[in-house]
């Protein structure tokens, strides 16, 4: 199993940063590597909602990485399950309020199968790198004029 998770204080309230990771659209705004993500299913961010979603591979080649809404507490948790590709992890963001502030934990989870197991090694250095990512989100939310 490989399983990592990264943590950033954002200066905005929870509901605006929930809202904005809430709607997989933006998520080309904050994660490099992300390609295309379009709606296929669903409401966007909505319970159940799908993401066709297209990420930058080895040498620059495409991958599938959709995923689907799978758990959602307005204000404090969002939940996915990536279904397409060649990993399928399963994460979540994770809100906590601290005063006018927001901490969010992006943690994420693979169980490889097969012989996706023997790169182990190498799947928990892209998912380190993928939830360090959090600290562009602080950027750009932090950058966007605060909500009234």
């Amino acid at each position: 199993m490989a399983f990592a998770e990264y943590e950033v204080v954002v200066e905005r309230d929870a509901m605006t940063v929930y809202r904005f990771l809430q709607d997989g659209l933006n998520l080309p705004s904050w994660r490099e590597g992300v390609r295309k993500v379009e709606l296929r299913s669903g409401a966007v961010g909505a319970k159940g909602a799908v993401y066709q979603q297209t990420l930058t591979g080895p040498a620059g080649r495409p991958i599938a990485a959709d995923f689907q809404i799978t758990q959602l507490r307005p204000g404090a948790e969002i939940q996915f399950q990536v279904v397409a590709g060649p990993a399928r992890p399963h994460g979540g963001y994770y809100l906590s309020t601290e005063g006018t502030r927001t901490r969010v934990r992006f943690a994420l989870e693979v169980r490889p199968k097969g012989l996706a197991g023997l790169m182990d090694f190498m799947i928990q250095r892209t998912m380190k790198a993928e939830v360090a990512q959090l600290e562009r989100l602080k950027e750009v939310l932090e950058a966007r004029p605060a909500e009234p």
